[in-house]
């Protein structure tokens, strides 16, 4: 049995799984189907959104929000924050701007998630 708090709703649900050889058996506490999806996709192949800044040059505020575009391996998640580190842009930059192609060999890009004008 393996314990879980489903994260893909508001409810916040504690899910109780069985769990053996790497197979989802039952799954118990789930207020909803997402409950469901959630402890296979974690169980198995669990994948998290990344978000962070990156710093801004000639922009009006010196650091933009970004986000990885799609969910990506939870094992890549330092290696992404990490390439972040050095990532500059320069302004103007618009929500979407692609600010890092193939984050850590993912295939995901990281996305400006907010615009920054101009000094």
């Amino acid at each position: 049995m393996v314990e879980l708090i489903c994260i893909n709703c508001p409810m916040g649900c504690m899910l109780t799984v069985e769990f053996e050889d790497g197979v989802v058996g039952t799954v118990k506490g789930n207020t909803c189907k997402r409950g469901e999806k959630y402890a296979q996709k974690e169980l198995t192949n669990p994948t998290r959104i990344v978000t962070s800044t990156v710093k801004v040059e000639n922009g009006k505020v010196p650091v933009v929000s970004v986000k990885t575009k799609n969910d990506i391996p939870k094992g890549k998640i330092f290696e992404c924050v990490e390439a972040l580190k050095n990532v500059v842009v320069n302004a103007p930059v618009n929500i979407g701007d692609v600010v890092l192609a193939n984050a850590a060999n993912t295939g995901v890009d990281i996305v400006a998630t907010n615009n920054v004008v101009n000094v």
